[in-house]
């Protein structure tokens, strides 16, 4: 959505607000609760084994194990099957930066570089800018098939739902009246997010979470996945979940692979300003290990690398994360970026109020002789993972109102605040309209659901079950 005419000149408040009302002629917000099946929609292990081309071989069927435990978990790993539902759909062209999967797992609490705890959009592996109602609809229909796995009936799940959109919309409203910089710097601080919930209990219990949270750094990370081994520092090996390089496949050497991953290290470091280059190089690389990681990346090469400052008490763990084309990209314009790993780490940059000091990107070749981008973040730093299977209809509530105002905050930055004010309006049609969406796009995640887990049980692919 731009903010300036044909002459390159910026469009006042009133001609943004009327380009928003305007989309409503073309696609009604009545018209978003509608989902329909594309006449010749492809089998949902079809575009996941599309994905599979390009992962590791070994790692897939821990992917289909994780996702055929629920159609909660086969939601979380069915990016891809979603974007192609929503690409074919009627959009509003209203653009913004998208998460590209903004369930509400992808949400969280973490560290500011500033030191508070935020609460903002942890996962940015599809980011790419799109229509607004896309990362909503995500998150809409998540809510619905988070509560059916809860056991919620229709009317609780609608309440759930229809308070994230709200949330969302509201947010919007308020971001269309500030002035561009306050936008920027806008925040969720937790514990003033803590602070505004109405029932003492549910205080008590967020302010332990928040708790939990702080205790989750980089060292309790250090703790548990490090051991000393004849004096150095190394990975405990968990197989598959972690994998030192030693315990990898016997014709790799470990050389070559320490060797392309100290380049990739090296390499990204030039995606970083200056001064936090001028951090990361007090830091020597001491051993590496492959990771599983998520739901729907398990199979995408990620790395472990451990790193040490003045001695063996002052660690640094990073993640290289490889970055595939996003899901959304059949559907959207081209991106901007060529390199995958800065097409993630730009859009993080964007959508987060705050972004770890050692976000970057790299391109290497792998040991297969392919081009591969990745992006580098800290392992963890302050992260707070939600639990909505242990929510009830209230607490569940409460959190998708925080993910839905979290969502319109970082879409405000990235598109035009005015213009998506005036398309969501005052009312509650686009809530109304979202719950409905939701449920039926549950509907159809779960007939999706029995068609995977029926390709599982008749040897069609593989699932390997990990715990």
């Amino acid at each position: 959505m731009t903010t300036t005419n044909q002459a390159g000149g910026h469009l006042t408040v009133a001609e943004r607000a009327a380009q928003g009302r305007a989309v409503r002629s073309v696609v009604p917000r009545s018209g978003q609760a509608r989902f329909v099946r594309a006449e010749h929609r492809p089998h949902p292990v079809d575009v996941l084994e599309r994905q599979a081309v390009t992962r590791v071989p070994e790692l897939v069927p821990i992917r289909y194990g994780r996702m055929v435990e629920s159609p909660f978990r086969f939601y979380r790993g069915a990016a891809a099957i979603m974007a192609a539902d929503l690409g074919r759909m009627p959009d509003t062209g209203l653009t913004v930066q998208l998460c590209g999967d903004a369930h509400l797992l992808n949400f969280g609490l973490f560290a500011s570089p500033e030191r508070h705890l935020v609460f903002d959009i942890n996962d940015f592996d599809e980011t790419l800018p799109g229509p607004f109602e896309w990362d909503v609809k995500r998150l809409a229909a998540s809510l619905a098939v988070a509560g059916r796995a809860n056991g919620f009936d229709g009317a609780q799940r609608a309440t759930v739902v229809k308070e994230a959109v709200k949330q969302y919309r509201e947010r919007m409203l308020l971001f269309a009246d500030m002035r561009t910089l306050d936008i920027w710097y806008a925040q969720d601080d937790a514990d003033q997010l803590n602070a505004l919930l109405p029932d003492k209990k549910m205080r008590r219990r967020t302010s332990r979470a928040l708790a939990k949270a702080r205790t989750r750094d980089s060292l309790q990370a250090f703790d548990k996945l490090t051991h000393v081994v004849d004096g150095e520092r190394r990975i405990t090996s968990d197989p598959p979940l972690i994998t030192p390089l030693d315990d990898l496949d016997p014709g790799t050497e470990r050389e070559d692979l320490e060797h392309s991953v100290r380049r990739l290290i090296g390499g990204y470091a030039r995606s970083l300003s200056t001064e936090r280059r001028t951090l990361l190089e007090r830091f020597r690389l001491i051993d590496v290990a492959r990771k599983v990681v998520g739901v729907g990346s398990v199979g995408t090469r990620c790395w472990i690398v451990l790193m040490e400052g003045r001695d063996d008490a002052d660690p640094l763990l990073l993640q290289a994360k490889e970055a595939g084309e996003s899901v959304l990209a059949p559907y959207c314009a081209p991106g901007r970026y060529d390199n995958q790993g800065k097409r993630v780490v730009a859009g993080q940059r964007l959508m987060q109020a705050n972004s770890d000091i050692f976000l970057g990107w790299e391109r290497v070749i792998g040991m297969d002789g392919r081009l591969r981008d990745f992006y580098v973040r800290q392992l963890r730093d302050w992260k707070g993972t939600p639990q909505p299977e242990i929510m009830g209809p209230d607490m569940l509530r409460l959190y998708a109102g925080l993910c839905g105002g979290s969502l319109a905050r970082a879409h405000a930055r990235s598109g035009d605040p005015v213009a998506l004010a005036s398309y969501l309006g005052t009312g509650g049609s686009f809530d109304r309209a979202l719950v409905e969406f939701a449920e039926a796009y549950a509907d159809q995640n779960e007939r999706d659901y029995e068609d995977f887990a029926e390709a599982v049980k008749t040897d069609r692919i593989t699932a390997t079950v990990v715990v």
